[in-house]
């Protein structure tokens, strides 16, 4: 695995797109003072997922983009990609060709890239971090680094001593494994904390569902009833009417001349 692509598109002092080409053996990038070379740095940095931006020598998303000159204006994204050459198998993906990249805006958002696709940072991390690549690792050492880390005390160099043996992504899959058992171990709270809420009502909603049940059955009985009692006074009253009728009917023909 090596880098072979660096693009930088609005990036801090990279206002035009610039391509920088990694050829196999030893490659340089060198100029004078206030050419940029540090900014070169801190972009592989940045693509890589850094979050940190005093690492990055500024303190928000806006100083990684491009700020203005006399001549044009601010640019409103900034851009990096990283192609790395994946013919060996370094990465565990079936390219061989990974381009990792980050676009940032000025309202503060983020986008991350891998081989074109928009992923989330968890995507980036966990892909780098079986490579030795992941953030805030040994890869790239900036001025003042070395030192930095020859003067850490040794619970403070321990992290990097993690990073090159490859163990920062199975420490990240614990914090996250503890993380969502403490978020269960809440959940399991609030539901306990609700059953202690509920359950002395338990006993009337019984009651009450009892009572609504038997209120049904009783309810559908009178209707039965009372659909035989208007039925029998309604057969009792049409017989009555009916001999009525017979009976003035036989008046009528006796009264006739």
């Amino acid at each position: 695995m090596h880098l072979k692509h660096l693009v930088l598109n609005g990036y801090k002092t990279f206002a035009n797109k610039t391509s920088f080409d990694f050829t196999e053996g030893i490659t340089a990038v060198i100029g004078p003072n206030g050419s940029g070379k540090s900014n070169v740095a801190d972009s592989i940095r940045w693509a890589l997922g850094e979050q940190q931006f005093s690492l990055l020598r500024g303190k928000k998303t806006d100083d990684m983009i491009f700020a203005g000159s006399s001549r044009r204006p601010r640019a409103s994204m900034a851009e990096v990609l990283l192609t790395f050459d994946n013919s060996d198998g370094f990465f565990p993906v079936e390219f061989t060709e990974i381009a990792i990249g980050r676009r940032a805006y000025r309202d503060g958002a983020n986008e991350y890239l891998l081989n074109g696709n928009r992923v989330r940072l968890r995507d980036i991390t966990d892909l780098l971090g079986h490579t030795g690549l992941a953030e805030r690792t040994y890869t790239v050492i900036g001025q003042g680094l070395v030192d930095t880390a020859l003067t850490q005390r040794p619970e403070e160099r321990r992290a990097l001593f993690e990073e090159a043996a490859g163990i920062g992504a199975y420490r990240d899959r614990r914090d996250d494994a503890l993380r969502k058992l403490e978020e269960t171990r809440h959940n399991l709270e609030r539901v306990r904390d609700i059953l202690t809420e509920i359950t002395p009502r338990v006993g009337q909603l019984e009651r009450q569902a009892t009572r609504a049940r038997q209120y049904q059955v009783l309810n559908g009985e009178l209707k039965e009833h009372t659909r035989r009692w208007f039925s029998y006074h309604y057969q009792h009253a049409r017989s009555a009417v009916e001999r009525s009728t017979a009976a003035r009917a036989q008046l009528d023909l006796f009264s006739s001349p």
